[in-house]
């Protein structure tokens, strides 16, 4: 495997070239010239307008929807830059499609994850960049280097001025069981407590509340996930706070913005106040609303690239 090359260069596809753009001046630096454009018959084609050879290029690209267009654009230029003599190449995804199917959930089910791990590496990435897999272990499925980010600290520290004069006012709560370790280390952040939604899934993204562990009567709920679907799971989960539990109000927090199928439309009728989002994925026009609050993450994968080309531990950016 190379080590870095001679210069930095970022490259953005088409899934979320406004992120690419805001890490690109964060670095102090223009985007990669480079043409991501799909023929009439369907099929993808990455023209590089300018040299690669010897530098160490980032191709920020978050596989979101449509994800395997946008898988496919990955994959294409890794190989351009690969055949055009890059020292290295890191792909940069900051919401990573197929995280979900990490495991066999029935006999025959296949393993998208591992399969989207392999072709990532199979087209030449030398190490990738990413940031909060739904599923941690996903970074063995690769057989490169990851650097996991996590977006609870961009998250934690917009709050943090919110309620630091009122921190026996506010609860951090995990909208099911799945989610307690992030939940915790979010809350640690804050110095605030914790409760747990206990939930039985039914079937695929249908959700049902069952039991509230611990206190929130009276408090500001603040619920935590690390992306938000058909937003079953965290609309269920105000719910269940304010009626069940006497929360007074509720705020939550969630790094991917996937928001597929009835999503909008459950937010805007839920208990929820404000909704706090990471810019990972794309938010078209029609899908916002007012009560969404969308972060930036071009300062952290800025720093996590710089840090990565000058050879320094990723992990104390957490520490």
């Amino acid at each position: 495997m190379n080590f870095h090359g001679k210069g930095i260069k970022i490259f953005a596809g088409n899934s979320n070239p406004t992120v690419a753009k805001h890490i690109a001046d964060a670095l102090k630096m223009p985007l990669g010239k480079v043409d991501v454009k799909t023929f009439s018959d369907g099929e993808i084609s990455v023209s590089l307008n300018e040299s690669v050879r010897g530098s160490d290029c980032f191709i920020v690209q978050s596989t979101c929807n449509p994800v395997n267009q946008n898988l496919m654009e990955l994959l294409i230029m890794i190989d351009a830059m690969k055949r055009a003599s890059a020292a290295r190449i890191t792909a940069v995804i900051p919401y990573f499609g197929y995280a979900r199917q990490d495991r066999k959930a029935k006999a025959r089910d296949p393993i998208s994850a591992k399969l989207v791990a392999d072709l990532i590496t199979t087209a030449g990435a030398d190490r990738v960049l990413t940031m909060d897999l739904h599923a941690p272990q996903i970074q063995g499925f690769f057989n490169i280097p990851v650097d996991h980010l996590v977006g609870g600290r961009l998250l934690a520290s917009f709050l943090k001025n919110k309620v630091k004069n009122y921190t026996d006012e506010y609860i951090v709560v995990s909208p099911d069981l799945g989610s307690v370790t992030r939940v915790r280390a979010f809350a640690s952040k804050l110095s605030l407590p914790i409760a747990i939604i206990d939930k039985r899934r039914q079937r695929a993204n249908v959700s049902e509340v069952m039991n509230i562990i611990g206190d929130v009567k009276n408090k500001n709920v603040i619920l935590v996930d690390d992306m938000i679907d058909t937003a079953g799971t965290l609309c269920n989960a105000a719910s269940a706070v304010i009626e069940k539990g006497g929360a007074n109000e509720v705020l939550a927090c969630a790094t991917h913005a996937v928001l597929s199928g009835p999503a909008i439309e459950r937010i805007k009728n839920s208990s929820i106040k404000e909704l706090f989002l990471l810019d990972t994925i794309p938010i078209p026009k029609e899908k916002f609303i007012n009560k969404f609050n969308v972060l930036s993450v071009a300062s952290l994968f800025a720093e996590a690239i710089e840090r990565i080309y000058e050879d320094v531990p990723v992990s104390s950016m957490f520490n």
